[in-house]
């Protein structure tokens, strides 16, 4: 099947477990079929990767099975605030968690590289990129993880996380302003999704979370906004179906629980997966850090803690030991020469995308 027909393919399944918002797919295309910027298309299609991977990566799909992150890129990081109240830094995405080689996060990771330096958007080639991510890989795995948290440690991390729009007044701001559209009445699951983390005497407004991300364009996203003890707080709900995986294998079970409470991590305490949705806080500094906010001088040294950060995930699986095997048998190029491949066969997804849309 050609990207035009899985795309339809994929859509359609995604639709028997939530009700798709047509205008948001709509968008999604849209943004997909940009010809100054492929890294929108690389966002919005890991279903087309899933389907891709077992061909292009023959030699890796093999490798020791962990509860994997799935859809990982650059732009999957963010921040939140543990239950110390400390600024913590690392995936922030875990909707396509699912049961994969250890490899394919890697490969994923380093292949975001390539078409953020197409857009423009980083400045780094693929070795160096593949290079750096592994030595964070690795020296995460022999430490046993290496959580990260940012007050006395990372200064750089700490530094992107404050940056920018996560300003807290620009951020609340930019979120309030969804309060100029029309309310909303959020299915009554979505509501307790969002309200079983909010202090009961605040008065809430529920609005359309509209365009948020790529990936998951199309699932229902609502927010709770209201204004508590001086200041304003925050829930989203975002709709949850099983990863993009189980549209090909069948299964229809959802991870993300097992991944983020196995992970070596202080976790977030406001991140919550049921059975219909997975709500979170949402903040100034508990949010995910898109790539204008990525620091540029010292790209190496991101890449890096980012491969540590999948250690950190991977680790949760208990499999240390045979990923860790796996890894020194490889050859020196494997991660470069796999996210070249898949990011070439992407590429010509992206060009097939843009002569129909």
């Amino acid at each position: 099947m050609n990207i035009i027909e899985d795309t339809r393919s994929y859509e359609t399944w995604l639709a028997q477990f939530c009700s798709l918002v047509a205008s948001d797919l709509d968008y999604k295309h849209l943004q997909m079929a940009r010809s100054d910027d492929p890294f929108p298309f690389f966002r919005g299609t890991y279903f087309r990767w899933a389907r891709l991977w077992p061909q292009v990566c023959a030699e890796l799909h093999d490798a020791p099975p962990i509860l994997a992150i799935g859809d990982v890129h650059l732009e999957n990081f963010g921040t939140w605030r543990d239950a110390e109240g400390r600024l913590c830094w690392g995936i922030n995405d875990f909707d396509e968690v699912d049961v994969l080689p250890y490899t394919q996060d890697l490969v994923r990771l380093a292949a975001s590289t390539h078409f953020a330096r197409r857009a423009g958007l980083l400045d780094i080639h693929l070795v160096p990129a593949s290079d750096a991510i592994l030595r964070g890989y690795r020296e995460s795995l022999e430490l046993g993880g290496h959580p990260f948290v940012l007050e006395e440690h990372h200064e750089r991390l700490r530094l992107m996380a404050t940056a920018g729009d996560r300003d807290p007044k620009r951020f609340w701001e930019k979120l309030t302003a969804l309060l100029r559209f029309p309310a909303v009445e959020p299915p009554a699951s979505a509501c307790k999704a969002m309200l079983s983390s909010i202090p009961k005497d605040v008065s809430l407004e529920y609005r359309v979370r509209p365009k948020a991300g790529v990936g998951s364009l199309g699932k229902p996203r609502f927010v709770a906004l209201g204004l508590w003890q001086g200041g304003w707080i925050c829930r989203e709900a975002k709709a949850i179906a099983p990863p993009a995986t189980a549209w090909l294998t069948g299964h229809n079970e959802v991870r993300p629980t097992g991944a983020v409470t196995a992970a070596i991590r202080s976790p977030d305490p406001f991140y919550c997966v049921g059975t219909e949705w997975v709500a979170r806080r949402l903040g100034p500094h508990c949010s995910r850090i898109e790539l204008a906010h990525l620091p540029t001088a010292d790209v190496s040294r991101l890449l890096e803690a980012m491969g540590a950060e999948i250690a950190n995930v991977h680790l949760g699986s208990g499999n240390a030991k045979a990923v860790s095997g796996d890894l020194a048998k490889r050859p020196k190029d494997w991660l470069p020469t796999a996210a070249k491949a898949m990011a070439e066969r992407i590429e010509k997804d992206w060009i097939e995308w843009q002569a129909v849309k």
